[in-house]
């Protein structure tokens, strides 16, 4: 066993915490990919400390936009510069695969420059004059931060949380899950390689009771959560108790939609890369498909056609596009909620058992999975699996796929397929969900705002509105008459 235990950071000074640490279990072969340090309450209480004493200290809250900026755009050059080590962290920890992973590094690097963009160019308002005064709008941070992290795609994710939140001038404490602390504690050695001042970012690590010791600490100014529904909102009840604000990313069911007048071939294959891509593992999955009726079993076949080049490899495998699910625990949740769905009559098309021989006796693999003879009622099209399964169900008409796809808690995302622009836009206007995609599925733009509707959060992440979520408004009156 690795005798090292790998330090979270606190005001830029290392610390491993004084309980037993943790092991990080590489899910790809079931080796210890890392001994993590575990933060106490005295741990946590000196990282909110640290970021209330920067958030007050001139050398940060004094800074000009374009000075913050700088930070940002040296963040953004560190990231590139170690993608490959960001990779492997992530990969070591949650089982992605590598090309997936460094193609998330690649991305961090854009979301960091971005910020920085956005940070020296964001502009105050003039607002009318109404009366003797000219009025101003001017937006200034919240404060301190406390931001929590999921496992699925920490090194995008923890990007796309701390460089709006610098860049709006706040401090943060970051607790990243568990399952995956390395990708942050090497964010962590490069926002001090990158010169940040001492209590900016803090980040600690630990299980969920440091997180609720953190989002409890009546000096957090606001809570930025990514992660399960219910667990985001027991962070909201704690919050409106002490009337501070949230960004609340949380789960997804997201319908994809394909009418008889799409392009057919290509729709197969996107709507399997929409839930298969890395083993289903997100919240943007299209986990709920619908198929117009008269072309359901001739789209079905080209989806299970579509959905073989995603069968899980070893990560370093260089033709890889799935790896091992995030661990041994969430791959036989999901394996237990498709046992469920055959129980319920479901019928497995493709997968459907955990899979045996080489690599897969080592490691926590799952196939892609297609279940169907379920309706919009099944358990298995209610709830999140966050796995690579998929319900796939019929439906009539145009108003039959809306009233369909909004029969549900969630409303993160969706897709839309048909050669019809009016139908498209009709039915996309119609969705109850934060992002539509019309003939495509899990693109992303750092610069278009992302959040859910209903169940799936409040608040919006990504684009000028993601900074501005960390923003207060405040009027300025100046009197000249």
């Amino acid at each position: 066993m690795n005798a090292i235990t790998r330090p979270f950071m606190i005001a830029n000074q290392w610390s491993t915490g004084e309980g037993e640490p943790f092991v990080s279990i590489n899910p790809a072969d079931g080796t210890e990919s890392a001994r993590i340090g575990v933060a106490s309450k005295s741990d946590v209480d000196a990282a909110v400390r640290a970021a209330r004493a920067a958030f007050d200290h001139p050398s940060w809250r004094a800074l000009k936009q374009h000075q913050r900026a700088a930070f940002l755009y040296r963040m953004a050059d560190l990231t590139a510069a170690n993608k490959e080590v960001l990779a492997r962290a992530q990969t070591a920890d949650n089982g992605k695969s590598m090309n997936e992973s460094r193609a998330q590094a690649a991305s961090a690097a854009d979301v960091f420059r971005y910020y920085g963009a956005v940070c020296e160019s964001t502009e105050s308002e003039i607002t009318p004059q109404r009366g003797p005064s000219v009025t101003m709008t001017v937006y200034e941070p919240v404060g301190v931060v406390a931001a929590i992290t999921p496992w699925n795609s920490p090194i995008t994710i923890e990007a796309q949380k701390l460089a709006p939140i610098i860049a709006a001038g706040n401090t943060v404490v970051l607790k990243p899950s568990e399952v995956t602390s390395q990708v942050a504690l090497e964010y962590a050695r490069l926002y001090i390689e990158a010169g940040f001042p001492e209590g900016v970012v803090n980040i600690i690590t630990g299980a969920g009771d440091v997180g609720r010791m953190l989002v409890d600490r009546p000096d957090i100014d606001m809570i930025s959560f990514t992660g399960g529904t219910k667990a985001g909102q027991m962070i909201a009840e704690s919050a409106g108790r002490r009337l501070i604000p949230v960004v609340l990313e949380l789960g997804g069911k997201s319908p994809n939609i394909v009418f008889a007048d799409a392009d057919l071939k290509r729709a197969a294959n996107v709507v399997a890369d929409g839930i298969f891509s890395g083993s289903g593992q997100s919240c943007i999955a299209g986990s709920r498909i619908f198929v117009q009726r008269e072309i359901f079993d001739g789209f079905l076949d080209s989806l299970v056609t579509a959905s073989e080049i995603h069968f899980p490899q070893y990560p370093e495998n260089p033709s890889a596009i799935s790896g091992a699910m995030s661990s041994f625990h969430h791959r036989d949740l999901v394996a237990a909620f498709v046992d469920r769905a055959k129980l319920d009559g479901g019928r497995v098309v493709i997968g459907g058992e955990i899979l045996r021989g080489g690599d897969y006796d080592k490691g926590a693999y799952y196939p892609p999975t297609i279940i169907s003879d379920v309706t919009n009622q099944s358990r298995i099209a209610r709830e999140e699996i966050f796995g690579p399964v998929a319900a796939i169900i019929p439906f009539v008409d145009e108003a039959d796929a809306i009233a369909q796809a909004n029969d549900t808690d969630f409303g993160l995302a969706a897709g839309v397929w048909t050669s019809d622009f009016a139908k498209a836009w009709r039915v996309g206007r119609a969705l109850r969900a934060g992002t539509v995609w019309i003939n495509g599925y899990k693109e992303g733009s750092i610069s278009a705002p992302f959040g859910g509707f209903k169940r799936s959060g409040i608040g919006r992440e990504k684009g000028v509105a993601g900074m501005r979520s960390y923003m207060q408004a405040k009027s300025m009156y100046w009197r000249i008459e």
